[in-house]
This record gives C-alpha cells, sequence and structure tokens, in this order.
C-alpha cells in the first residue's frame, strides 16, 4: 500500500466512523494518527506499512521529537484501529498490529479547582450580556455536572428540562447518552441565557449554546470562551477538561457514592473514580482520618 492508497482509504474509514456515529473529536483523532504516520513516512522514504517495526518506529520518533505520551498513544491507538478497519473491509488479508502495546503513560496528576477559583471563575462571568449569561450558564453545568467540553457543545434546546431540574447528555463518549440532575442554582443561570437567546439570530435552531457573532458555538469557540474567563479570574494553567476533574473530586468530597458518581459522569469503570479524582484522594483520606479518629485510645 502507498501513501496516495492510504490517504484513500481514510477517507472510506472516516465515513465509516461517521456512520457508526463517532463523536467529531474522535474521527478527528483518528484521522489525525493516520495522517502523521502517512506524512512521516513520506519524509523518511519508509513504505507506510501498518506493521509493527514500521508503527513503534513511528511512535519512537513523535516521543524523541517532543510529543507527549499520550499524543503518541492516540497516533498508535489510531493506526490499530485503521488496520482492524482495514482487515474487517477486506482491504488487507491480516491485522499486523493485533498485540502491539500501547506507549506507557505518565501517571499526571491533574489539579482540581478549589472552592475560591470556582467562585472566582462564575464571577468573571458575570453580567447582563448575551454571552455573559451563556458563559455562566455552561460554567456552572460544567461545574456541577463534570459534563465533558464535547458533551456540552452537542447539547440541544430540547436537552434541558428545567422544571424537573435536569439536563439529557445525549452525545456521550462511546455514543451512551444520560439524563444527569441540575441544581435550583445552575437551571436558574440556564433559564436566564434561554431569554436572552430569544434575541438571537439562530434562536430558531436547535443547537442550545449559540456563538455570539451569530453562528453556533463549537468546540473551538468554548475552549475559548472558557480560558478567557479563566484568565479573568486569575486561574492559571487552565483547561477546560479541569472542571471534569473537579466535579468528579466535589462529588466524593461532599459525600456522594461512588456509584453516583459513574452515573452522572458516564463511566462504566470503576478505575475512572480513581483517575479523575487522584489530586483530592489524599485531602479526602486525611479528612476520613481525623473523623474516624483511630488513633483515640
Amino acid at each position: 500500500m502507498d501513501t496516495d492508497s492510504m490517504l484513500a482509504l481514510l477517507d472510506s474509514w472516516i465515513l465509516h466512523l461517521a456512520a457508526e456515529r463517532k463523536s467529531s473529536q474522535t474521527i478527528k483523532t483518528y484521522g489525525d494518527g493516520v495522517r502523521r504516520f502517512a506524512v512521516w513516512c513520506d519524509g523518511n522514504g519508509v513504505p507506510p506499512q501498518l506493521d509493527k517495526k514500521t508503527v513503534n518506529a513511528f511512535v519512537a520518533a513523535l516521543l524523541e521529537a517532543g510529543s507527549e505520551p499520550a499524543t503518541a498513544r492516540s497516533r498508535q491507538l489510531a493506526l490499530r484501529r485503521f488496520s482492524v478497519w482495514l482487515v474487517e473491509e477486506g482491504e488487507i488479508d491480516t491485522d499486523q498490529l493485533a498485540g502491539l502495546k500501547a506507549p506507557k503513560l505518565d501517571s499526571k496528576v491533574v489539579p482540581e479547582l478549589s472552592e475560591d477559583q470556582l467562585k472566582a471563575l462564575i464571577k468573571a462571568c458575570q453580567g447582563k450580556e448575551f454571552w455573559h449569561r451563556r458563559d455562566e450558564a455552561i460554567v456552572r453545568l460544567m461545574i456541577e455536572t463534570g459534563a465533558r467540553a464535547g458533551e456540552v457543545v452537542a447539547m440541544e434546546t430540547e436537552d434541558v428540562d428545567l422544571k424537573a431540574g435536569s439536563a439529557t447528555i445525549r452525545r456521550g463518549k462511546g455514543g451512551k447518552g444520560r439524563v444527569v440532575p441540575l441544581s435550583p442554582q445552575t437551571c436558574r443561570s440556564i433559564d436566564r441565557y434561554l431569554r436572552v437567546r430569544r434575541s438571537h439570530r439562530l434562536a430558531d435552531t436547535p443547537a442550545l449554546w449559540l456563538g455570539d457573532r451569530g453562528k453556533n458555538l463549537g468546540y473551538h469557540g468554548l475552549y475559548c470562551t472558557l480560558t478567557y474567563r479563566a484568565e479573568a479570574a486569575s486561574i492559571p494553567d487552565f483547561h477546560p477538561h479541569v472542571l471534569r476533574h473537579t466535579a468528579a473530586g466535589r462529588w466524593l468530597e461532599k459525600g456522594g457514592s461512588e456509584g453516583g458518581l459513574m452515573a452522572v459522569a458516564g463511566w462504566s469503570r470503576r478505575d475512572m473514580i480513581d483517575r479523575y479524582t487522584k489530586a483530592s484522594s489524599q485531602k479526602r483520606a486525611a479528612d476520613e482520618a481525623r473523623r474516624l479518629n483511630l488513633g483515640d485510645l
């Protein structure tokens, strides 16, 4: 298989992924992985063979060039999934990447935002203009539910039931939808946004979150507006995904059950709790130890 043939098949794979209702972010990640592999092969005069030797060399080159292990891992995963699809479609005879081990990831601790930082972030959204009301509603929704950024931008107006105090996440990771509860404070914030949304030129469209320049709010727009608010709140090294980690940690810190957290966050594996709440686990353990007072003998 040459590079042109690989890229032509990539277009077909992307159509297949879209038909399976994979998220736009997943499709982009997979596509980027295959394209980067093709570019690397061309640049190094290496035939773009999907075998362990070639893919391992590609991943090693990424790491040597300074790519994050997580990035190298996602590139490799894209190639492994692409190889499986090629076999299923009869484009190649065997999956030579079967059993290929993923690059080991460092166990990173993502710091959670403090209560003061959360209040500052909400305060940074204060105002009566359209974008103020929208951003506060989004921030409160993400802080409370831990919804992913991609899930938030995919929401539609019918997904919010303010009277019932709930929202439906229809495009969860892996296509798994779920219903999340909303507090009165978050419902009030969303209601305020919906009322100013009526005057938007796209008010009759289904998308819940609209841009302030007459467009829908996509992932890039959400990322930019949240990082802007975080800068105004003096929160360093902010990324929207920090809100998901923070929501998970706050749930457990305030006495929420692990089963409840898994349902709200849309997790099917228990180890995700440890992964997302690692930063605050020691604090919760210390608080629990003080309550237990095991040294009182």
